[in-house]
C-alpha cells in the first residue's frame, strides 16, 4: 500500500468518525413544546413530584393514625393532657386510595405522553 492510499483510508475513516450535524429545531409551538419536554425530562420530574407528594401523605397519615398512638400507648407521657389511644384507619386508607388514584392518572398521562413521542 503506498502512502497515497494510506492517506486516502485514513481521510475515508475520518469521514466516517465524524458526527453528523444537529438536525434543526423543530418548527411551531406544539413541536417546540414538546422537544421542551422531551430535552429536560419535565415529565419524568413532575411525575417524580406529584408522586412524592401523595406518598408523604400515606406515611403521614401512617404516622399520624397508627404510630403516634401506639407511641402514645406506651409512653404516656408523650402527646399531651388530652391523650386518646384510637388507631385510626380511615385517613390510612383514604390516602392509599387518593394515591393510588393519582398514580392511575399519572400512569395514563405518561402512556399518552409516550405515544405523543414525549420520553
Amino acid at each position: 500500500m503506498s502512502n497515497e492510499e494510506m492517506l486516502e483510508e485514513l481521510r475515508e475513516i475520518r469521514k466516517l468518525l465524524t458526527p453528523a450535524p444537529a438536525p434543526s429545531p423543530p418548527k411551531g409551538l406544539v413541536n417546540e413544546f414538546i422537544d421542551f419536554i422531551s430535552q429536560y425530562k419535565v415529565l419524568g420530574l413532575a411525575v417524580a413530584f406529584i408522586l412524592g407528594i401523595y406518598i408523604g401523605e400515606v406515611i403521614k397519615a401512617l404516622v399520624n393514625s397508627f404510630i403516634m398512638p401506639l407511641i402514645q400507648f406506651a409512653l404516656p407521657g408523650i402527646g399531651g393532657t388530652d391523650v386518646t389511644y384510637v388507631l385510626a384507619a380511615g385517613p390510612i386508607v383514604n390516602s392509599i386510595i387518593t394515591f393510588i388514584i393519582v398514580a392511575f392518572v399519572v400512569f395514563i398521562i405518561v402512556k399518552i405522553a409516550t405515544r405523543m413521542g414525549i420520553k
